[in-house]
């Protein structure tokens, strides 16, 4: 029997109207005869409450409470699947992180080490459906860890690579992968086919569809990946290992922002072997992912200075780390900064085609957009400017590599 893992974001699962509606569509693939195991995010901004209740009770929380907190929101709603599943006439039941077990490393963005699926197999066995909260696993030491925001879509990747599911279908309030958001550029256009590269740059730059951990996994093991609507029988888009002949078509595939960026300056650092090395150190304990790193290049014996940036959920204890450390890194001042946001164009055609970041930076020049930072990789060219530009630096960059639709093919 074929075998489909199954999973629905925050927005599918918002009430028990969605939720009656995510059953019935569970219902219809088990009643194609698919074996079915489903994965869940909590209700729609349920998590971001539960954050915020641990910011409130302790700025710098403990990560490994953290977890016990958010991990809450995705049961809710394992739970009430389960239960509308049920009252269907289905075989289902629900399976907590811990139960499978879901073996993982860390807390607040932990990494999946091992899935057991003698659990799953015998649900299979008996005819029966899986229903599994997303985002979480479970420690060596029994506590509960969960694996970042997003994670659940990394949740189901995992799970249908480990029960050798045959294809993993995403679920979400978009119908599949846009060029870019379309409630910023109404003439943005749905992807039919994206590469896994494309997609995996594209979710590291701020695209909402899927998280970064999930492309790479399922890039990684072969796992047949599908964004569809939860709202809408329409064709999604495929997540494929390659295009085939055509990927030079298109040299840009998308245009791509991320809010969720905070920026640190670190001023007056010494010119000596190691500075960079003792900032960046404390960062990586602290588990904090670095992105967009500049240094100004210093004469020799002249200070410099160092701009990079973080995630703005981790921007306090980013800041608590380097204050920690100041005296053995010997910087002078450490400036922060929010209102910023990360551009980002993508494409695979970018290997065989030159002047893609000239043409980007030019574009924003022209609209008086003054670049802050700049990150590059062989697809993918990323640029750190004012929040205040966000929508015009997205509208202009998709209508200057030729990703508008045509007008009489946008809805009205």
């Amino acid at each position: 029997m074929p075998r489909i893992v199954m999973k629905f974001g925050g927005t599918s699962m918002a009430g028990i109207e969605r939720i009656r509606h995510v059953a019935e569509r569970v219902k219809r693939e088990v009643a194609a005869g698919n074996q079915v195991a489903v994965v869940v995010s909590a209700m729609a901004g349920e998590t971001d409450r539960l954050v915020q209740f641990c910011k409130e009770a302790a700025p710098l929380y403990d990560p490994r409470e953290y977890d016990v907190v958010v991990a809450s929101g995705e049961q809710v709603t394992a739970g009430l699947l389960a239960m509308t599943l049920q009252g269907m006439g289905l075989n289902a039941r629900s399976y907590m992180g811990w139960q499978l077990p879901i073996r993982a490393s860390g807390h607040a963005s932990a990494l999946i080490e091992t899935i057991d699926v003698e659990v799953l197999e015998r649900v299979f066995d008996d005819g029966g459906t899986a229903v599994i909260p997303g985002f979480q696993g479970v420690t060596s030491e029994g506590a509960l860890a969960t694996l970042g925001r997003g994670g659940s879509d990394t949740s189901a990747v995992a799970l249908a690579i480990a029960a050798k599911a045959d294809r993993c279908d995403i679920y979400t309030d978009v119908d599949g992968v846009y060029t870019t958001d379309p409630r910023i550029v109404p003439r943005a256009k749905k992807l039919d086919v994206v590469t896994y590269e494309e997609m995996l740059e594209l979710a590291s730059v701020g695209a909402k569809v899927l998280q970064t951990r999930s492309v790479g996994l399922a890039m990684r093991f072969g796992m047949p990946l599908q964004v569809l609507s939860s709202f809408e029988d329409l064709p999604g888009t495929m997540i494929v290992a390659d295009e085939g002949k055509d990927m030079e078509r298109n040299v840009i595939t998308g245009i791509a922002h991320d809010r969720n960026e905070a920026f640190i300056t670190l001023t007056g650092l010494p010119d000596r072997p190691g500075t960079v090395a003792a900032v960046f150190g404390p960062l990586a304990d602290a588990a904090i992912n670095v992105d967009m790193i500049v240094q100004s290049a210093p004469r020799a014996g002249v200070k410099s200075d160092l701009t990079f940036t973080v995630p703005k959920a981790g921007l306090a204890h980013a800041v608590d780390a380097l204050e920690k450390m100041k005296d053995a890194v010997g910087y002078e001042d450490m400036l922060t900064d929010t209102d910023i946001v990360k551009i980002s164009v993508v494409g695979v055609g970018m290997r065989s085609h030159a002047g893609i970041a000239a043409k980007m930076f030019a574009t924003l020049a022209e609209r008086g957009i003054n670049i802050i930072a700049i990150s590059t990789s062989e697809i993918k060219v990323s640029v750190l400017i004012s929040e205040d530009y966000t929508e015009l630096a997205v509208r202009v960059l998709h209508t200057a590599f030729g990703l508008d639709a045509p007008r009489d093919e946008v809805a009205a």
